[in-house]
Protein backbone atom coordinates (compact mmCIF):
# COMPACT_ATOMS: atom_id res chain seq x y z
CA UNK A 1 0.00 0.00 0.00
CA UNK A 2 3.12 2.17 1.03
CA UNK A 3 4.48 1.84 -2.56
CA UNK A 4 1.43 2.35 -4.40
CA UNK A 5 1.21 5.36 -2.29
CA UNK A 6 4.51 6.95 -3.00
CA UNK A 7 3.97 5.88 -6.82
CA UNK A 8 0.97 7.94 -6.89
CA UNK A 9 2.60 11.32 -5.12
CA UNK A 10 5.29 10.85 -7.59
CA UNK A 11 3.34 10.68 -10.39
CA UNK A 12 1.51 13.53 -9.76
CA UNK A 13 4.56 15.52 -8.64
CA UNK A 14 6.18 14.76 -12.19
CA UNK A 15 2.24 15.78 -13.89
CA UNK A 16 2.76 19.31 -11.83
CA UNK A 17 6.57 19.48 -12.86
CA UNK A 18 5.59 19.04 -16.44
CA UNK A 19 2.61 21.29 -16.40
CA UNK A 20 4.73 24.30 -14.94
CA UNK A 21 7.74 23.81 -17.42
CA UNK A 22 5.00 23.88 -20.45
CA UNK A 23 3.41 26.96 -18.52
CA UNK A 24 6.70 28.66 -18.45
CA UNK A 25 7.82 27.93 -22.11
CA UNK A 26 4.19 29.28 -23.36
CA UNK A 27 5.21 32.29 -21.34
CA UNK A 28 8.51 32.92 -22.47
CA UNK A 29 7.08 32.08 -26.02
CA UNK A 30 4.42 34.80 -25.92
CA UNK A 31 6.94 37.41 -24.11
CA UNK A 32 9.09 37.00 -26.94
CA UNK A 33 6.82 36.79 -30.05
CA UNK A 34 4.22 39.25 -28.71
CA UNK A 35 0.63 39.59 -29.10
CA UNK A 36 -1.57 41.07 -31.52
CA UNK A 37 -3.89 43.48 -30.82
CA UNK A 38 -6.73 46.15 -32.42
CA UNK A 39 -6.33 48.75 -30.37
CA UNK A 40 -3.57 50.85 -30.34
CA UNK A 41 -0.79 51.56 -27.82
CA UNK A 42 -0.38 54.63 -26.03
CA UNK A 43 -3.09 56.35 -23.98
CA UNK A 44 -4.55 58.66 -26.99
CA UNK A 45 -7.79 57.22 -28.13
CA UNK A 46 -8.20 58.29 -31.90
CA UNK A 47 -11.59 57.70 -34.04
CA UNK A 48 -10.78 55.90 -36.68
CA UNK A 49 -7.07 56.08 -36.32
CA UNK A 50 -4.95 54.32 -39.00
CA UNK A 51 -0.80 54.43 -38.84
CA UNK A 52 -0.87 53.26 -43.17
CA UNK A 53 -3.63 53.86 -45.78
CA UNK A 54 -3.63 55.13 -49.50
CA UNK A 55 -1.38 58.14 -50.29
CA UNK A 56 -3.31 61.44 -50.61
CA UNK A 57 -2.56 63.45 -53.72
CA UNK A 58 -1.60 67.13 -53.36
CA UNK A 59 -0.14 69.86 -55.81
CA UNK A 60 3.11 69.59 -57.81
CA UNK A 61 4.03 67.05 -59.57
CA UNK A 62 7.42 67.17 -61.45
CA UNK A 63 8.66 64.83 -64.32
CA UNK A 64 12.30 63.08 -63.98
CA UNK A 65 14.66 64.72 -66.23
CA UNK A 66 18.33 64.93 -66.39
CA UNK A 67 18.82 61.98 -64.31
CA UNK A 68 16.63 62.93 -61.65
CA UNK A 69 13.27 61.17 -59.90
CA UNK A 70 10.01 62.23 -60.86
CA UNK A 71 8.28 64.11 -57.71
CA UNK A 72 4.99 64.11 -56.50
CA UNK A 73 3.20 65.73 -53.65
CA UNK A 74 1.16 64.29 -50.80
CA UNK A 75 -0.40 65.94 -47.84
CA UNK A 76 0.17 62.30 -46.27
CA UNK A 77 3.44 60.41 -47.36
CA UNK A 78 7.09 61.18 -48.00
CA UNK A 79 9.79 58.59 -49.43
CA UNK A 80 9.59 57.03 -52.86
CA UNK A 81 7.50 54.74 -54.78
CA UNK A 82 8.14 52.00 -57.80
CA UNK A 83 5.23 52.30 -59.92
CA UNK A 84 3.97 50.12 -62.76
CA UNK A 85 0.88 48.34 -64.20
CA UNK A 86 -1.12 45.84 -62.72
CA UNK A 87 0.85 42.88 -61.22
CA UNK A 88 4.34 44.53 -61.33
CA UNK A 89 5.50 44.06 -58.19
CA UNK A 90 5.49 41.06 -55.87
CA UNK A 91 7.66 42.32 -52.83
CA UNK A 92 8.99 45.05 -51.34
CA UNK A 93 11.06 45.23 -48.08
CA UNK A 94 13.24 47.90 -46.18
CA UNK A 95 15.27 48.30 -43.25
CA UNK A 96 15.54 51.61 -40.59
CA UNK A 97 16.54 52.99 -37.75
CA UNK A 98 13.38 53.53 -35.27
CA UNK A 99 13.33 57.28 -35.07
CA UNK A 100 12.93 59.08 -31.45
CA UNK A 101 9.50 61.42 -31.20
CA UNK A 102 10.36 64.67 -29.62
CA UNK A 103 7.17 65.42 -27.73
CA UNK A 104 5.97 68.61 -26.47
CA UNK A 105 2.86 70.12 -24.81
CA UNK A 106 2.18 72.23 -27.83
CA UNK A 107 2.23 68.88 -30.23
CA UNK A 108 4.03 67.84 -33.06
CA UNK A 109 7.84 68.62 -31.46
CA UNK A 110 9.66 71.82 -31.60
CA UNK A 111 7.84 73.74 -33.70
CA UNK A 112 4.79 72.08 -33.53
CA UNK A 113 1.13 72.98 -34.24
CA UNK A 114 -2.55 71.85 -34.12
CA UNK A 115 -2.86 69.87 -30.21
CA UNK A 116 -0.84 67.50 -27.87
CA UNK A 117 -0.84 64.57 -30.08
CA UNK A 118 1.33 64.03 -33.44
CA UNK A 119 1.94 60.34 -35.05
CA UNK A 120 4.58 59.57 -37.60
CA UNK A 121 4.66 56.12 -39.15
CA UNK A 122 7.68 54.27 -41.60
CA UNK A 123 6.78 51.04 -43.63
CA UNK A 124 7.31 49.20 -46.27
CA UNK A 125 4.44 47.96 -48.81
CA UNK A 126 2.82 47.10 -51.75
CA UNK A 127 0.11 49.55 -53.44
CA UNK A 128 -1.56 52.46 -52.40
CA UNK A 129 0.07 55.07 -54.93
CA UNK A 130 -2.39 54.54 -57.41
CA UNK A 131 -4.66 51.70 -56.08
CA UNK A 132 -7.25 51.53 -53.46
CA UNK A 133 -5.65 48.72 -51.30
CA UNK A 134 -2.08 48.60 -49.27
CA UNK A 135 -0.39 45.67 -48.14
CA UNK A 136 1.96 47.43 -45.71
CA UNK A 137 3.79 46.94 -42.40
CA UNK A 138 6.09 48.80 -39.90
CA UNK A 139 6.16 51.33 -36.94
CA UNK A 140 5.26 54.60 -35.27
CA UNK A 141 7.10 57.03 -33.57
CA UNK A 142 3.73 58.97 -31.59
CA UNK A 143 3.65 61.24 -29.35
CA UNK A 144 0.64 61.03 -26.54
CA UNK A 145 0.70 64.80 -25.39
CA UNK A 146 4.21 64.52 -23.87
CA UNK A 147 5.25 61.10 -23.91
CA UNK A 148 6.40 59.31 -26.66
CA UNK A 149 4.61 55.85 -27.93
CA UNK A 150 6.47 53.44 -30.26
CA UNK A 151 5.07 50.35 -31.41
CA UNK A 152 4.48 48.32 -34.61
CA UNK A 153 1.66 47.46 -36.95
CA UNK A 154 0.66 45.57 -40.27
CA UNK A 155 -2.55 46.29 -42.66
CA UNK A 156 -4.40 45.37 -45.35
CA UNK A 157 -5.92 48.31 -46.40
CA UNK A 158 -9.10 49.26 -46.29
CA UNK A 159 -9.20 46.68 -43.35
CA UNK A 160 -8.09 48.01 -40.10
CA UNK A 161 -4.75 47.84 -38.74
CA UNK A 162 -3.33 45.55 -36.17
CA UNK A 163 -0.76 46.37 -33.98
CA UNK A 164 1.85 44.47 -32.18
CA UNK A 165 2.38 44.35 -28.28
CA UNK A 166 6.13 43.37 -28.57
CA UNK A 167 8.65 46.33 -27.41
CA UNK A 168 10.20 49.03 -30.18
CA UNK A 169 12.76 51.51 -28.69
CA UNK A 170 13.95 54.74 -30.69
CA UNK A 171 17.49 53.38 -32.15
CA UNK A 172 16.38 50.25 -33.03
CA UNK A 173 17.10 48.50 -36.16
CA UNK A 174 13.66 47.52 -37.96
CA UNK A 175 13.27 45.28 -40.78
CA UNK A 176 10.13 44.73 -42.63
CA UNK A 177 8.78 42.80 -45.95
CA UNK A 178 5.17 42.57 -47.99
CA UNK A 179 5.62 39.10 -50.30
CA UNK A 180 2.80 38.28 -52.42
CA UNK A 181 3.02 34.34 -54.04
CA UNK A 182 0.94 31.75 -56.09
CA UNK A 183 -2.21 33.16 -56.76
CA UNK A 184 -3.26 34.96 -53.46
CA UNK A 185 -0.99 34.72 -50.34
CA UNK A 186 0.69 38.33 -48.99
CA UNK A 187 3.50 37.39 -45.95
CA UNK A 188 3.80 40.64 -44.14
CA UNK A 189 6.99 40.42 -41.92
CA UNK A 190 8.61 43.15 -39.21
CA UNK A 191 11.50 42.22 -37.36
CA UNK A 192 12.69 44.15 -34.64
CA UNK A 193 16.74 43.12 -34.62
CA UNK A 194 17.34 44.99 -31.68
CA UNK A 195 14.96 43.47 -29.39
CA UNK A 196 15.15 40.04 -31.00
CA UNK A 197 11.54 39.52 -32.11
CA UNK A 198 9.95 38.95 -35.57
CA UNK A 199 6.24 39.26 -36.52
CA UNK A 200 4.93 37.08 -39.27
CA UNK A 201 1.52 37.49 -40.97
CA UNK A 202 0.15 35.89 -44.04
CA UNK A 203 -2.63 36.28 -45.23
CA UNK A 204 -4.84 35.28 -48.40
CA UNK A 205 -6.31 38.01 -50.37
CA UNK A 206 -7.15 38.10 -53.86
CA UNK A 207 -8.25 40.86 -56.96
CA UNK A 208 -5.77 43.49 -55.51
CA UNK A 209 -3.45 45.23 -57.86
CA UNK A 210 -0.01 45.16 -57.15
CA UNK A 211 0.88 48.58 -59.07
CA UNK A 212 3.24 50.19 -56.97
CA UNK A 213 6.00 49.05 -54.52
CA UNK A 214 7.09 51.63 -51.87
CA UNK A 215 9.26 52.86 -48.39
CA UNK A 216 7.22 55.50 -46.98
CA UNK A 217 7.30 57.82 -43.99
CA UNK A 218 3.45 58.93 -43.52
CA UNK A 219 1.55 61.04 -41.30
CA UNK A 220 -1.64 58.84 -40.18
CA UNK A 221 -5.14 59.78 -40.70
CA UNK A 222 -8.49 59.14 -38.62
CA UNK A 223 -11.91 59.92 -39.82
CA UNK A 224 -11.30 64.00 -39.54
CA UNK A 225 -8.30 63.32 -41.96
CA UNK A 226 -4.56 63.85 -41.83
CA UNK A 227 -3.33 64.13 -38.08
CA UNK A 228 0.01 66.55 -36.73
CA UNK A 229 2.85 64.68 -38.10
CA UNK A 230 5.11 64.04 -34.87
CA UNK A 231 8.70 65.30 -35.05
CA UNK A 232 10.64 62.29 -36.00
CA UNK A 233 13.46 63.96 -36.13
CA UNK A 234 15.76 62.21 -39.00
CA UNK A 235 14.66 58.52 -39.80
CA UNK A 236 17.23 56.72 -42.20
CA UNK A 237 16.13 53.55 -44.31
CA UNK A 238 19.41 52.01 -44.89
CA UNK A 239 18.41 50.18 -47.75
CA UNK A 240 15.42 49.07 -49.93
CA UNK A 241 13.82 46.85 -52.52
CA UNK A 242 11.46 45.86 -54.69
CA UNK A 243 11.02 42.74 -56.54
CA UNK A 244 14.51 41.68 -54.65
CA UNK A 245 16.16 44.63 -56.65
CA UNK A 246 17.53 47.89 -55.08
CA UNK A 247 14.68 50.26 -55.17
CA UNK A 248 17.18 52.90 -56.38
CA UNK A 249 18.30 51.29 -59.22
CA UNK A 250 14.50 51.00 -60.43
CA UNK A 251 14.05 54.89 -61.06
CA UNK A 252 11.40 55.46 -58.25
CA UNK A 253 9.21 58.39 -57.80
CA UNK A 254 10.25 61.27 -55.30
CA UNK A 255 7.02 61.37 -52.70
CA UNK A 256 7.47 65.09 -50.77
CA UNK A 257 4.88 65.51 -47.69
CA UNK A 258 3.50 69.25 -47.84
CA UNK A 259 0.75 71.06 -45.86
CA UNK A 260 -2.59 72.57 -47.39
CA UNK A 261 -0.85 75.55 -48.51
CA UNK A 262 1.68 73.35 -50.57
CA UNK A 263 4.95 74.04 -47.48
CA UNK A 264 6.87 70.65 -47.00
CA UNK A 265 6.24 68.78 -43.79
CA UNK A 266 9.35 67.15 -44.12
CA UNK A 267 12.76 66.78 -46.65
CA UNK A 268 13.35 63.59 -48.97
CA UNK A 269 16.85 63.27 -49.56
CA UNK A 270 18.01 61.47 -52.42
CA UNK A 271 18.05 57.50 -53.03
CA UNK A 272 21.26 55.48 -52.79
CA UNK A 273 22.08 52.90 -55.68
CA UNK A 274 21.42 50.68 -52.55
CA UNK A 275 18.11 52.16 -52.00
CA UNK A 276 19.19 54.09 -48.84
CA UNK A 277 17.40 57.57 -48.15
CA UNK A 278 16.28 59.40 -45.24
CA UNK A 279 13.09 61.94 -44.09
CA UNK A 280 13.87 64.61 -41.75
CA UNK A 281 10.83 66.25 -40.49
CA UNK A 282 9.54 70.17 -40.74
CA UNK A 283 6.56 70.37 -39.19
CA UNK A 284 3.66 69.19 -37.82
CA UNK A 285 1.27 70.27 -40.17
Amino acid sequence: MLRRWSIAVLSATLAFGAMLAISSVAQASSVHAGRVTDVRPGSASVHAFRPGGLMDWAGRHTAARDGRNATVESTNWSGYAATGSNGAFTSASATWTQPTATCTSSGGGRHGRGGSDSYAAFWVGLDGYSSDSVEQTGTDSDCDGTSPDYYGWYEMYPADPVYYTNTVKPGDTISASVTFSGTETYTLVLTDETQGWTQTQTINETGLDRSSAEVITEAPSSDTGVLPLADFGTVSYGSSDANGTSLGSQSPTEIVMVDNSGADKDSTSSISSSGAFSNTWLRSS
